[in-house]
């Protein structure tokens, strides 16, 4: 049993740092074995198209709608472009495959759905292609041009490497009961969506390069601005949420010009980039460049004609990581701290937060001990008073103690301070931020990172791993996110039988409890921000913290 919790933990660290014309194919069933109807034809921009009824739900699911050409051939590594109008009926009745990504082998697949006593999910092993530029739509039934119904976009995470548009643990359908219509997206990634190199910015017409996975997010979201009041949709009231890897790009997106006035409120699951140097997610140009250079000498490739020739399973055989947007004159001119320090990021609110145990699979494979855990917390150049630091932990009695408190640390440089400077940026802003800290503990995955995705999004499993308190929780906090994409208020209009959840200014700098209490409290990193300092040269960022490249 002690090896079995071992290959499966360490699993599941290695996959939380990984998860047209009328002619295209969908090849992904969402609701296997089981029979649907088709919905009502609806016109759009390009052409006619068709979803599926959800009759169990009174729903309707439009999956593998596109919203750019296939990024593939000469389309490799340029931005997005229009489709082309199709003369057919779309039907939008299959997901489409999964952006081109590593898989975990199906034995450790099953060793960590065992361990978290689940059956697994739909995208398991499921096809993925380069041609991966779709979205899917959940929507209320008896909707129409009229309906003006607010909009949630969901970007999935995945550390910018893998992932998927139709993961489980957001499926929309829940939320889209709370009359609301959920969007997600899938876009390109790991070195496909963040390849960079001085030919490419030379080719392109705006001198972009390194941002194509984001560029991807905001073609999707251009397509929904243009085509979602057609699904019944209000385009003057998005909002955009992601987790992990997601959330970093709805933060990118809040400070992207070519978003402006894309979407109104935000909502962010564990991950910031409001500090001068994340510690992951995003890069220094001249570092996205060089790790560019690096991959082409790996690949033996001379120029951008031998990379595009190559396969694209030759380019995942890469060793170098490719998990991280970058300054980019088009997309992002500079550090999104800058741009937030300017004033120039559109979201109108903000609900963001993190988890008890962020940082603590990241570290399982990690050799922490009592006698070396200072010399690893010397190593960040993100501390700036090691004996201070440390001495929140003292006197550290065994292994198991030093590396709860690294755990810690890892958790507060990661996750929770760049979640604290984002909302202390925006309360300064005079902008209302909803801020939270999730506690629930479960036999699944936790308070773990993404631990709080099923609960949010009202998809906590009917299993054993789960009890009662668990599906009153998630209730709660569906109706909490609801709420905010619906008003940019999470407790709603009017009266409320929902737990007061303040806004930063309201509460002194407090945030909501999510456990098996609900209620307002200090952040309980706090006492480690004193001795952090993100202001460091962007060549230090350290590899030891977050998924960093290089």
């Amino acid at each position: 049993m002690r090896y079995f919790r071992f290959y499966t933990i360490v699993f599941f660290a290695l996959f939380l740092v990984s998860c047209s014309s009328s002619s295209i194919k969908n090849q992904t069933q969402p609701f296997p074995g089981i029979e649907t109807l088709p919905t009502e034809v609806i016109e759009l921009e390009k052409g006619k198209i068709q979803g599926i009824q959800l009759t169990d739900k009174s729903l309707e699911l439009f999956a593998g709608i596109p919203f750019a050409k296939a990024p593939v051939g000469d389309l490799r590594w340029k931005e997005p472009q229009d489709l082309e109008a199709w003369d057919d009926i779309y039907y939008a009745d299959h997901f489409a495959p999964m952006a081109m990504q590593n898989q975990t082998p199906k034995i450790i697949r099953k060793l960590m759905n065992a361990y978290v006593h689940s059956k697994g999910d739909r995208t398991d092993f499921a096809p993925m292609s380069e041609d991966c530029l779709y979205l899917n739509i959940w929507r209320p039934k008896g909707l129409d041009s009229t309906s003006k119904l607010p909009v949630l976009v969901y970007v999935h995470g995945g550390s910018l490497s893998s992932g998927s548009s139709w993961f489980q643990s957001y499926d929309g359908a829940s939320l889209a009961q709370k009359d609301l219509i959920f969007v997600t997206i899938s876009y390109r990634l790991n070195i496909f969506g963040y390849f960079a190199s001085q030919e490419l910015a030379e080719e392109s017409p705006n001198g972009t390069t390194g941002n194509y996975g984001l560029l991807d997010q905001i073609k999707a979201l251009e397509w929904v601005n243009k085509n979602i009041k057609e699904f019944g949709g209000d385009p003057e009231n998005i909002t955009i949420a992601g987790e992990s890897a997601g959330s970093s790009s709805v933060n990118a997106l809040c400070a992207s010009p070519l978003s402006k006035g894309m979407f109104k409120r935000a909502i962010a699951e564990s991950s910031s980039l409001v500090v001068p140097v994340p510690a992951h997610t995003f890069r220094s140009r001249e570092l996205a460049l060089s790790t560019g250079q690096k991959i082409m000498d790996e690949l033996g490739a001379k120029n951008l004609a031998d990379m595009r020739n190559l396969s694209a399973q030759e380019l995942m055989k890469t060793t170098h990581v490719n998990n991280s947007m970058t300054v980019d004159p088009y997309s992002m001119p500079e550090y999104p701290w800058e741009i937030y320090q300017k004033g120039l990021n559109h979201e109108e609110a903000l609900l963001n937060g993190f988890n008890k145990r962020e940082g603590d699979a990241f570290i399982v494979l990690s050799k922490i001990t009592k006698k070396n855990y200072r010399d690893l917390v010397a190593d960040s150049p993100y501390v700036t008073d090691v004996d201070g630091l440390c001495s929140l932990a003292e006197p550290v009695k065994n292994n198991k103690e030093a590396k709860k408190f690294y755990g810690r640390l890892f958790s507060a440089i990661c996750f929770t301070y760049p979640h604290d400077s984002w909302t202390k940026v925006l309360e300064s802003q005079g902008k209302p931020v909803y801020e939270y800290y999730f506690s629930k503990e479960n036999k699944g995955i936790g308070t773990y990172h993404s631990g709080e995705m099923i609960y949010a999004y009202g998809n906590v499993p009917k299993t054993k791993a789960y009890n009662q308190s668990d599906y009153e929780l998630e209730e709660i906090m569906s109706e909490y996110w609801a709420n905010f994409a619906k008003y940019g208020n999470p407790n709603g209009l009017g009266e409320s039988n929902l737990p007061l959840w303040q806004t930063s200014k309201e509460s002194n700098g407090l945030l909501l409890e999510l456990g098996e209490e609900i209620y307002m409290r200090e952040d309980p990193f706090k006492e480690i921000y004193q001795y952090l300092d993100f202001d460091i040269g962007a060549e230090n960022r350290p590899a030891t913290f977050g998924r960093s490249e290089d």
